[in-house]
């Protein structure tokens, strides 16, 4: 079959159970929008209010299924906007496939109207990248790249295509089937074995390549076989059910407490899927000062880059744990898991319920929503607040920006998210000051008739910053009190979405009696002290010994 390189593209996403893209049109994929219309019946686009929210909600979509998504953009202007989209993915490790176009390849190189180079300016951000100049290349290509993201450690990969190759023809095959994911011969496992079975306080790191790995049950199985306390970094949060006993919750800079003290304790750590960021150990001369180190990952480069661990085992950690699984008998160890028990109890804090407070509104509305509930949270105070009270008990719900840090992540990830999950409800925590960053993707969650439940603790202040501000920096709030005046009420009312403001916890609950709209969001403007902080913390570059409780 001879096809135009726009309609191969179209062919193979559609090939890849591509359901779904997000995007903006724009001149330079013209040839790629006929075909999308042209196969309207086989492939949905979405369309965004701005070309980052697109790549936010593939970002999204990406997380809750566990498999590759695809945004489009222009060039130029376009292509740039997605920028902090695809920064956002690699850093978490998220496979998406961004698709943008470029001039003609005569224009290549010209300053031609639109033109960027897209592919430079992205390199450090993209697990890889092409432009194609032909229509020939491309089938190869898509089918290369949709590899490269979902094999190994996840990651974006970017596919930039010329006018040339959209509009030029070429014979369509349709049989390309390319894989990285042979299998590997597992690491040496002795060495490990043998520091698990004598250690007498064992503690598990589980952090965002168990969810990818799908490695949730080994690691509960691991726990519940040798009596181990779970930390979790955010990234790896929902790998393990809040309410399992030995789940000690989030660890690092705004981590539970017990977490922190249990981890600073123990005299064996293993690590599995995580890359030891800054957030997460502070002060690394303490951070593995009492014990050995298991570092389970599937990135080499991660080995050793931040924490010197004594045990590297590189690989698949689904399989690894498996393989340690099959070798290591059941250990009670009372003494430990009764230490930590205790510790655990000390992270319950007393609040009157009925005081409106971050805790108790997300809180309350975990308790009406269900375990498959996704939830977004854009980035501050907010996001820690989700991670400490919000209570997941199922893996892929949560969708939150751990290692870019994204203020405005949360509108487009809250739309891709809820798409992904056959549009139900869907949650988007946020505060007044990420909101204002990519607010104007409501227009998409309306046009697309996506129930979501936007939840803004507002305070009036870039919270996080003024938290900041406050502790380190004699409280010089430079910057950080917002002094807007924005309804946001009457912005939801102008979208074409509902919204309350809520001062009380009694409020609150008015909102859930009256029922929550079905086919269209609703913004909850929760009114919330600006001097409230999220406690415990540990400061930058200190250790559990200098852990600050409220």
């Amino acid at each position: 079959m001879i096809y135009s390189g726009a309609r191969i593209l179209i062919e193979e996403l559609i090939r890849h159970d591509i359901k779904t893209v997000f995007g903006y049109p724009g001149g330079a994929v013209l040839d790629i929008y006929d075909e999308l219309y042209n196969n309207c019946d086989r492939i949905e686009h979405i369309i965004s209010a701005h070309e980052q929210g697109a790549a936010h909600a593939a970002d999204g979509y990406a997380r809750v299924t566990g498999k590759p998504a695809v945004v489009i953009a222009t060039s130029g202007p376009g292509a740039t906007n997605l920028v902090t989209g695809i920064a956002n993915a690699y850093l978490d490790s998220v496979p998406i496939i961004a698709v943008t176009g470029n001039v003609a390849v005569p224009l290549l190189g010209r300053d031609s109207f639109q033109e960027v180079d897209i592919v430079g300016i992205t390199q450090p951000i993209v697990k890889h990248s092409y432009i194609v100049r032909e229509a020939d290349e491309l089938e190869f290509i898509i089918n290369e790249a949709f590899a490269i993201a979902s094999s190994g450690r996840k990651g974006p990969v970017l596919i930039d295509i010329s006018k040339t190759a959209q509009s030029g023809t070429c014979e369509y095959k349709g049989n390309y089937n390319i894989s990285f994911n042979e299998k590997k011969p597992l690491p040496d496992l002795s060495v490990a074995l043998k520091a698990i079975e004598t250690a007498k306080k064992p503690y598990i790191y589980c952090g965002g390549g168990v969810l990818a790995s799908n490695a949730e049950k080994e690691v509960l199985e691991l726990s519940k076989r040798i009596s181990a306390p779970i930390g979790l970094s955010i990234m790896g949060l929902t790998a393990v059910p809040s309410s399992y006993e030995l789940n000690l919750g989030v660890s690092g800079m705004h981590g539970k407490y017990a977490s922190n003290l249990a981890q600073s304790e123990a005299d064996l750590m293993i690590a599995v899927g995580v890359r030891f960021s800054d957030r997460a150990t502070g002060n690394l001369s303490e951070y593995t000062k009492n014990c050995t180190v298991i570092h389970i990952d599937i990135d080499e480069a991660e080995l050793g880059k931040n924490v010197a661990s004594m045990i590297d085992l590189c690989g698949d950690a689904k399989l690894i744990l498996q393989s340690l699984l099959s070798s290591i008998k059941k250990s009670e160890k009372p003494n430990w898991v009764n230490r930590v028990l205790c510790y655990k109890k000390s992270d319950n804090q007393i609040s009157d319920k009925k005081d409106f407070l971050p805790e108790n509104i997300i809180s309350f509305i975990r308790a009406k929503m269900s375990s498959d509930t996704v939830v977004a949270t854009d980035v501050g105070q907010h996001q820690m607040w989700v991670v400490q009270h919000y209570g997941f008990e199922k893996p892929h719900k949560l969708l939150t920006s751990g290692g870019l840090g994204t203020m405005g992540y949360g509108m487009g990830a809250a739309v891709g998210g809820c798409v992904a999950s056959d549009r139900k409800r869907t949650v988007l925590f946020t505060g007044d000051g990420s909101f204002g960053m990519n607010l104007n993707e409501i227009a998409t969650a309306v046009s697309q008739g996506l129930p979501l439940l936007i939840v803004i603790l507002n305070n009036g202040v870039l919270g996080m910053v003024r938290q900041w501000q406050c502790m380190f920096y004699d409280e010089r709030y430079s910057s950080t009190t917002l002094n807007r005046r924005t309804n946001f009420v009457d912005l939801a009312k102008a979208f074409g979405a509902d919204g309350k403001v809520v001062n009380s916890m009694s409020e609150l609950e008015s909102v859930f009696e009256d029922g929550l709209p079905g086919n269209k969001p609703l913004i909850l403007d929760c009114r919330i002290d600006l001097d409230k902080k999220v406690f415990p913390m540990i400061p930058p570059q200190g250790s559990v010994k200098d852990i600050l409780i409220g």
